[in-house]
């Protein structure tokens, strides 16, 4: 690709990229995404039951509960397999099924919550480095530019120049393409949790 079509290139993606910044909710000015940020999950959104607050501090003492957690908010464990080892869970657990339940959503929810905000501060430094990405692209655009434009061009800071935004210009895409992946994910933590929930007050009623 020759110098001038590669910054043309690079420009252009860089302003695709940057459009979407544009449109992110002025609040938030580091977030990369189209969906709305929501910081944290709202507990009314995913829970009907008991309240959990007594359980925000006991569902890690008890070694069955803290380990089920773990396995289920894990997403490679597919929701369905989840939901049966909830059933499985609660079944045996008698008079104290309501209790048990309410201590599994608990550690759920704190865990989902906590991996969900990871993700999403994860996505607010990616765009943070993005922004620095497209400033050192642009810098070198215009660099570029001068050097072609002048009497006795160096051709050999010309290469070098066109190297760098080239490859600057594939790690901001393949960024890019990256975060449009990502953006969902706090979405599919919601909807597991959701899930897991709803399962949590159908085994324990």
């Amino acid at each position: 690709m020759k110098p001038l079509g590669l910054v043309f290139s690079a420009t252009l993606m860089l302003c695709a990229g940057l459009r979407t910044v544009d449109a992110a909710d002025p609040r938030y000015p580091d977030w990369p995404c189209v969906q709305a940020k929501v910081p944290e999950i709202s507990i009314a959104a995913v829970w009907d039951g008991p309240s959990i607050e007594q359980a925000q501090n006991g569902w890690q003492n008890d070694p069955t509960v803290k380990n089920l957690v773990t396995r289920l908010a894990a997403r490679r464990t597919p929701v369905e397999e989840a939901q049966k080892s909830i059933g499985e869970f609660l079944a045996g657990t008698g008079t104290a099924k309501a209790d048990k339940g309410v201590l599994l959503f608990a550690g759920l929810f704190e865990t989902l919550n906590r991996e969900r905000s990871d993700i999403m501060n994860g996505l607010e430094r990616l765009q943070r480095s993005q922004r620095e990405l497209a400033d050192r692209i642009k810098s070198d655009a215009s660099a570029l530019h001068a050097l072609q434009d002048a009497a006795q061009p160096d051709q050999a800071k010309i290469d070098e120049l066109s190297s760098r935004i080239e490859w600057g210009t594939r790690i901001f895409d393949d960024r890019r393409k990256s975060v449009r992946y990502a953006c969902e994910v706090p979405i599919i933590i919601e909807r597991r949790l959701f899930a897991l929930g709803r399962t949590i007050r159908q085994q324990a009623e």
